[in-house]
């Protein structure tokens, strides 16, 4: 069985791209210092699995220990790398934290990987990397505008870094996926998004204002050149996202890769709004929203969707859940975690 090493295991699409990989037959382990994760998931991938799967708590930062998990396992054979700090508004106010962070943790990870010769490594990138771009839907050959935030700034980063380590070791195989904007939780409503603290990201914030964890929310800006004034975004659901992880491991186990560092963009190539996201989901809980209009935010783009033509023409990936199915799935998760934090607080 080919073992997997998936950095961020604990955390939203690790979680879920876990469970993918080892309902098509990859033995997985984790690397998670549970920093913005909880040790949650791994009991919500072994009911969905049966698979209880091994997490090193370790820092990406630290070599010594990052080393020891793969001297530990050799046999390696690729490794999926999510761990790294993403809210866009955070990175603006704490910059240097994002860059030691995600562009360190990189490194180190690649320094094993160099050591042990391991094949094949699928990196988180994100649609950030386009900046604002002039034109959607953007495809991987859209040229990239300059960051709107030191977060995305740092994938840009790890984009050229990952393009100049398969030039050098000519041994690993690379493909970025950028995703756009995952949303929703496993239908099997056994794990999902967990956000510790305020949520940064726009459906958990619409679902924890929907179930009273909030008092209200804000839609940041209203003056955009867009149809209703508000961002437009590229909602995908997580489970499609999760799948792509393993297909683009397929991909590359088959030699299928005509470069060493493949782009792949993961949307659903559909734009919503920020104010259409929030109907979406009126529509499907029935309940109504209370929400305020605000300020821009520093570092959010107007809009931006994904063409998705190469992923679906060359990994085979099939957009199996719409906007509907995102936000039905987000809600039933949120309900869950109500229900058990009232039963834990009963007891």
């Amino acid at each position: 069985m080919v073992k997997i090493l998936v950095t961020g295991g604990c955390g939203y699409i690790g979680s879920h791209t876990i469970v993918d990989l080892i309902e098509n037959g990859y033995d997985v382990i984790s690397i998670d210092d549970q920093s913005r994760s909880t040790p949650y998931p791994l009991t919500g991938i072994q009911l969905i699995t049966g698979k209880r799967v091994k997490n090193y708590k370790v820092d990406l930062k630290n070599f010594d220990e990052t080393l020891a998990v793969f001297q530990e396992n050799p046999d390696i054979a690729g490794v999926i790398h999510f761990a790294a700090y993403k809210a866009v508004g955070e990175s603006v106010d704490q910059s240097l934290m994002y860059y030691e962070n995600n562009i360190g943790a990189l490194i180190n990870i690649l320094k094993c990987v160099k050591e042990f010769s391991v094949p094949h490594f699928v990196f988180s990138s994100s649609c950030t990397v386009y900046g604002n771009p002039d034109v959607s839907p953007v495809t991987e050959e859209t040229i990239l505008q300059p960051a709107a935030s030191p977060y995305g700034a740092t994938k840009k980063m790890a984009e050229e870094i990952l393009k100049d380590f398969t030039a050098e070791s000519g041994k690993t195989s690379v493909i970025l996926l950028r995703y756009f904007n995952p949303v929703g939780a496993h239908p099997s409503n056994l794990i999902g998004e967990l956000p510790l603290g305020k949520p940064q990201n726009l459906v958990p914030v619409i679902t924890q204002t929907a179930i009273g964890k909030l008092p209200k929310m804000t839609v940041y800006g209203s003056d955009y050149d867009t149809r209703d004034g508000s961002c437009i975004r590229d909602y995908v659901h997580v489970s499609d996202i999760a799948h792509a992880h393993t297909l683009a491991l397929e991909y590359l186990t088959k030699g299928k890769n005509t470069a060493s560092c493949e782009v792949f963009n993961l949307g659903t190539g559909i734009g919503i709004t920020v104010l259409e996201a929030i109907k979406s989901f009126e529509n499907i809980s029935g309940v109504t929203l209370k929400y305020e209009i605000g300020p821009r935010r520093p570092g959010d783009i107007e809009a931006i969707y994904a063409n998705n033509e190469k992923a679906i023409s060359l990994l085979g990936w099939q957009i199996k859940y719409n906007i509907t199915e995102m936000m039905r799935t987000a809600w039933a998760w949120e309900q869950k975690i109500k229900k058990e934090e009232e039963n834990i607080s009963h007891n």
